[in-house]
């Protein structure tokens, strides 16, 4: 049995019905939130825990969750590229993304996952749920994921990006990626790694590849996790070839579903909304990358109107769960051209939906500070300026708090990063490892 009391804090709970406990204490258990409250209640309550962290009247808050992540795509910052740069979203993938996934080793796997899962930790990033390509380094990639993250204390799901784009071969590889690793989260039953079945866009997948998908699937429970609409040339093929936009073919084949996530959704209509609502699958919004990528602004707003389960994700743009919600604001204003609008969307998307979202995929109340909660914790060192209550919480958050107030970060109970120090992590010689690998893999390229 492992205990860990963090006390003397604000507590801001998040979740459906989110307050604010001034000297509060939460107690962990055995990964799980045992209790909470007034930090003299809470003490009273349960046994002397075998570590304590004093809040030293910072804020107590749930670990974030980032609910679309590409750890792969790492080796690709300050890479450079010879040629006219990408100018659609088409030739980004073209000329970058499916240059990079080939040249990937089974090594260089496990170190492009380290490394953001560091920065994770930094961010206040308790939880991950990756989409992960390396087409010439199928079988195994998955379980460096795992590793990585097993590694550095993070919570992650973690799926193989299936595709055609690279042959019948390499596609059927990543569907026996996909099954062998979900069948081994299975059997494992382990809160802190489970996953889903990659698929990378509808236009790269034939419907035989669907089907096949589907079929190998069955049974297990795993949802689908799949770039949904994000370019226009998405929608555009699929009518094309299909005769029909993205969410009506990837119902159609099976694909949706509570434990689904279609990402981005960009390019989707009304009629799409409403299927995306009936089969109860969860979307997530990535606006850094969508904005880099010049494919235009989801419909957010209009998705969590109809009641949509809309989250949040940083697409690997950076890790800064709390920069991208605060992005979110910002954006659907501009879009809107209407300062009223997108300002309790974007904590839902962040505080409230991804919790919902990771919950579907780790089987336990995630987001919240919560009795039976998953004991993943962060401290922010933050000073109002003025008055600060359940009812403004999120006006301070948006205006006030950064990840470089970050402090101590808990993940299943374990302390991952004490008083802004990692806690057993040696970053020097992970970082320079990767350098060594980044630099061979650009020689690939």
């Amino acid at each position: 049995m492992s205990t860990l009391l963090i006390k003397n804090g604000t507590i801001l709970t998040m979740g459906d019905n989110p307050e604010l406990i001034e000297n509060g204490a939460v107690y962990i258990k055995d990964g799980i939130i045992a209790d909470f409250g007034k930090s003299s209640e809470v003490e009273k309550n349960v046994a002397p825990a075998e570590k304590t962290i004093d809040a030293g009247g910072k804020f107590i808050m749930p670990g974030l969750i980032n609910a679309h992540m590409h750890l792969y795509s790492t080796f690709a910052r300050g890479m450079f590229l010879p040629g006219e740069p990408a100018k659609d979203f088409g030739e980004i993938l073209e000329k970058l993304w499916w240059r990079l996934d080939k040249t990937l080793t089974i090594e260089d796997c496990y170190y492009s996952a380290l490394l953001p899962m560091i920065e994770c930790v930094k961010k206040g990033v308790t939880t991950i749920i990756d989409h992960h390509a390396s087409p010439h380094a199928v079988l195994g990639s998955l379980d460096e994921n795992e590793r990585a993250a097993r590694e550095i204390g993070i919570r992650g799901s973690f799926c193989y990006e299936l595709s055609d784009r690279d042959g019948m071969a390499i596609r059927d590889e990543g569907i026996e990626e996909n099954i062998r690793f979900i069948k081994k989260c299975k059997e494992m039953n382990d809160p802190m790694v489970k996953a889903m079945f990659g698929m990378h866009a509808a236009f790269t997948l034939s419907d035989e590849s669907l089907d096949k998908a589907v079929e190998a699937a069955e049974g297990l429970g795993a949802g689908f996790h799949i770039h949904t609409a994000e370019g226009i040339a998405d929608v555009n093929y699929n009518k094309e070839h299909y005769g029909m936009p993205v969410i009506e073919r990837l119902e159609k084949h099976g694909i949706l579903g509570p434990k689904s996530l279609a990402i981005h959704c960009v390019h989707i209509n009304d009629n799409e909304i409403d299927i995306l609502k009936k089969t109860d699958t969860c979307t997530v919004h990535n606006p850094y990358s969508n904005m880099g990528n010049a494919v235009g602004v989801a419909p957010v707003l209009k998705m969590v109107k109809k009641g949509v389960v809309a989250g949040l994700g940083t697409d690997a743009y950076n890790c800064d769960v709390l920069e991208h919600f605060k992005l979110v604001n910002v954006l659907h204003k501009l879009n809107a051209l209407d300062p009223r609008v997108s300002w309790a969307e974007p904590a839902q998307l962040a505080f409230k939906n991804n919790g919902k979202i990771a919950e579907r995929q780790f089987g336990l109340p995630m987001g919240v500070i919560a009795k039976g909660a998953a004991g993943d914790v962060i401290t922010v060192d933050y000073t109002p300026w003025t008055p600060m209550t359940s009812a403004n919480m999120f006006s301070h958050i948006h205006f006030g708090m950064g990840a470089d107030g970050i402090c101590d970060v808990i993940a299943n109970g374990k302390v991952l990063m004490h008083d802004k120090k990692l806690e057993g992590i040696d970053t020097e010689r992970i970082a320079a490892k990767a350098r060594e690998l980044a630099a061979k893999l650009w020689k690939r390229i």
